[in-house]
């Protein structure tokens, strides 16, 4: 492996202007495909297989006028007046006279014929059907949905939501600023305005790259509003990381002394042989989502998968080519001046990253103790962790659904935010009728149900749909409880008259969404931290070493659970990341915290422990290499995981809640493994182990292939030639 990438990077440096070229020729052509072809279609999350979604697809073809997307106006009167006097009336009709002709609407319904009335008569809603689902309506048709609750007469609130404004997150200038803090950090980390902006170009370029090809991608297969956003937050940290990874080892192969193309090469071999195997985690853990056997996770997974690997490659030819163009302008002002003078570039041991190394291994039993204990605080909100798709009442404040969701709740209660759907469905007409009464009847008989509202009958009489208010709201844990016993008292109804009942809804959805992630995260958990361990052992030669790393990651995942329960599940400190409401995690955050951030926490672990293991072999003591691995690795790793944080920070500024606690939880998760666990616990850890660290069965031993992470190969023998047949000087390889 190190040294197919030497050559590589020789390559490519020496043919700089050919590769860098072919990159941005490949950039422009993806750019003019995805003009041509334009935005691409977004999903809605399903699960195939699932009650709700069965329901779904029976209502689309035997009850077509009821499968696009509904929408409820609100419409509240001024204190002492009524909706039902005559200027209320009128506000009313005009409203329902509007929304009948925004594009796609095929029904605007009154409330004085649905009888959507409060008791005390200020607030009316008004039902607007689609002829579409919510993930197929176009931007205009949402805005002008949205407008409907514009204009309003004075103290009248009009207020348009439901499932039509389902949004997509827009990426902005908040993102911006993330990538802004990091080009800072690449700066500070090389003292050099060009090698920070080149880091910096080369990962934009990979970005760029790997988000066009998605989003053309996507007019072939189906992607949720989340999946780009996930691609790109990924692909931003991972694309400066490894940037910086390998232009950190070039600079450092310079200061050694060796001629531009070689310490390019040689770069390229050992520190990208490194980013690889870190990208390979990574990829592993992402394209691991496809084991959970739902559709839009496996999207997301391969998308972001599909942006890293991209990342990689840039990594290992376009910087390499980069790094040629700019010639000696990579190094510091001080560097160059010192090259000049002919006198030493390396900091050897004086940097700060040898005293905490020194400090970590002195100080081991405090450090552990520590560490786990502040750790194991922080992961204690975990327990109470729920999970539920978003709904309106986590939006932002001053939202049209969120004003919608408020209004609703004040004027009729919470639970008609949150309403239930059964579908009777039967092959004759008195069938579906006696199912539809027991249904009916076994719906009013649970507690938790407000009422149950007249149902609506095909045109073949073959298909009824009831609609079902909780006394709870739509992510409430008595609904989810509501929605398990219906299915079980339908269930009894069903068996004795032969019909099928389902319950569906947003609501029965995101029940059905958040049961089927729960089951699947041990089984993903195992399949991702089992295939993880055996790359790790295979790249270190050892049993421990990946044990004590996936250790640390249970730690890690645990820490960023909990903080992220704290604040956006218990309200702790929302206001500090611009939370409106908290209320339940999103369902797939867990299983996609999992699978990214043990990528990431095996990107440091590769290239803190790469170092131990180089120095290990080479004839350092257990001791000495832990030390040097911590010392030469640490001011990367610090760069490093400040920019990642830096990057995943600027999607907590967005509005999305959902991106907003991806956001936190990476860039939290990423602080606690890079700063607590891999520079610190694994460091203490390591020195009590000893030589043992590095044990493995001679069997074992004798049947695993030897990747050469360490670059032994780049090694010159004494008295013979390099990978290139000329001799070269040996390279001390630092992450």
């Amino acid at each position: 492996m190190a040294t197919l990438l030497y050559r590589i990077g020789r390559l490519a440096f020496g043919r700089r202007g050919v590769v860098t070229s072919a990159w941005f020729v490949l950039l422009a052509v993806l750019a003019g495909v995805l003009l041509t072809l334009g935005s691409a279609p977004t999903s809605s999350v399903t699960i195939p297989g699932t009650e709700s979604q069965r329901a779904l697809e029976a209502l689309a073809k035997e009850f077509p006028q009821a499968s696009g997307a509904s929408g409820t106006v609100v419409v509240r009167a001024p204190e002492g007046q009524t909706v039902v006097a005559p200027a209320g009336k009128a506000v009313v009709d005009d409203v329902v006279a509007r929304a009948g002709k925004v594009p796609g609407v095929v029904g605007a319904l009154s409330p004085f014929d649905t009888k959507a009335l409060s008791p005390d008569g200020r607030y009316g809603l008004v039902t607007v059907q689609f002829d579409r689902t919510a993930d197929e309506l176009t931007a205009e048709q949402r805005s002008a949905y949205e407008a409907l609750g514009d204009g309003a007469p004075s103290g009248w609130a009009v207020a348009a939501g439901g499932e039509p404004l389902l949004a997509t997150p827009e990426i902005g200038s908040t993102e911006g600023i993330g990538v802004l803090v990091a080009l800072v950090v690449l700066v500070i980390t090389f003292g050099s305005l060009v090698a920070a902006g080149m880091t910096m170009v080369n990962a934009l370029i990979g970005v760029g790259v790997g988000m066009i090809g998605l989003l053309i991608v996507g007019h072939a297969v189906e992607l949720s509003s989340v999946t780009p956003v996930l691609a790109l937050m990924l692909g931003l940290a991972v694309g400066i990381d490894y940037s910086l990874f390998i232009t950190s080892r070039y600079r450092h192969n310079l200061a050694l002394g060796l001629e531009r193309q070689e310490a390019a090469g040689r770069a390229v071999g050992t520190a990208g042989t490194a980013v690889v195997f870190a990208g390979l985690t990574v990829i592993i853990a992402l394209a691991g989502l496809s084991v959970v056997g739902i559709p839009f996770l496996t999207a997301m997974g391969l998308a972001a998968a599909g942006t890293v690997l991209v990342a990689v490659l840039v990594a290992v030819t376009l910087l390499p080519a980069l790094l040629g163009l700019a010639g000696d302008r990579v190094l510091s002002r001080r560097q160059r001046r010192a090259d000049a003078a002919g006198t030493d570039l390396d900091e050897g041991a004086d940097n700060r990253g040898f005293a905490w190394g020194r400090f970590t291994v002195r100080h081991r039993v405090p450090v552990l103790l520590a560490g786990i204990v502040v750790l194991g605080a922080v992961a204690l909100p975990a327990a109470g962790m729920r999970l539920a798709l978003p709904d309106d009442g986590t939006a932002p404040a001053a939202s049209s659904k969120r004003i919608a969701y408020d209004l609703i709740s004040d004027g009729f209660g919470e639970g008609f935010n949150g309403r239930l759907v059964m579908v009777v469905h039967g092959d004759t007409q008195q069938q579906v009728q006696q199912a539809t009464e027991g249904a009916a009847k076994a719906a009013s008989g649970l507690s938790d149900v407000l009422a149950v509202a007249p149902g609506q009958t095909s045109a073949d009489g073959r298909t009824t749909i009831l609609a079902v208010i909780p006394r709870s709201g739509p992510t409430a844990e008595a609904t989810f409880d509501l929605v398990r016993d219906l299915r079980s008292a339908l269930a009894v109804t069903a068996g004795a008259t032969g019909a099928e009942i389902s319950v569906t809804g947003v609501t029965a959805v995101g029940v059905d969404v958040s049961d089927k992630l729960s089951a699947a995260l041990p089984v993903y958990l195992l399949v991702v931290v089992g295939l993880g361990f055996v790359l790790l052992m295979l790249m270190f030669r050892s049993l421990l070493v990946p044990l004590t790393a996936t250790l640390g990651f249970l730690l890690t995942i645990g820490a960023a659970f909990g903080a992220t329960v704290a604040i956006f599940q218990w309200g702790w400190l929302s206001s500090l990341v611009g939370l409106d409401t908290a209320g339940p995690l999103v369902s797939f955050l867990p299983i996609l915290l999992i699978g990214i951030l043990f990528g990431l926490a095996m990107d440091y672990e590769v290239f803190l422990v790469s170092r131990m293991r180089e120095d290990f072999v080479h004839g350092e003591t257990a001791r000495e290499a832990v030390v040097a691995g911590v010392g030469h690795g640490a001011r990367v790793v610090v760069a490093a995981a400040l920019i990642m944080m830096s990057v995943f920070a600027g999607f907590v500024l967005v509005e999305d809640p959902i991106i907003k606690s991806m956001g936190f939880a990476l860039a939290f998760g990423v602080a606690v493994d890079a700063f607590v666990v891999r520079l610190s616990l694994v460091p203490a850890v390591m020195s009590f182990l000893g030589d043992r660290a590095w044990w493995l069965p001679r069997w074992l031993d004798r049947v695993m292939p030897n990747v050469d992470i360490e670059g032994e190969k780049l090694r010159p023998a004494s008295g013979s030639g390099d990978p290139e047949g000329a001799e070269r000087p040996a390279v001390q390889t630092a992450p």
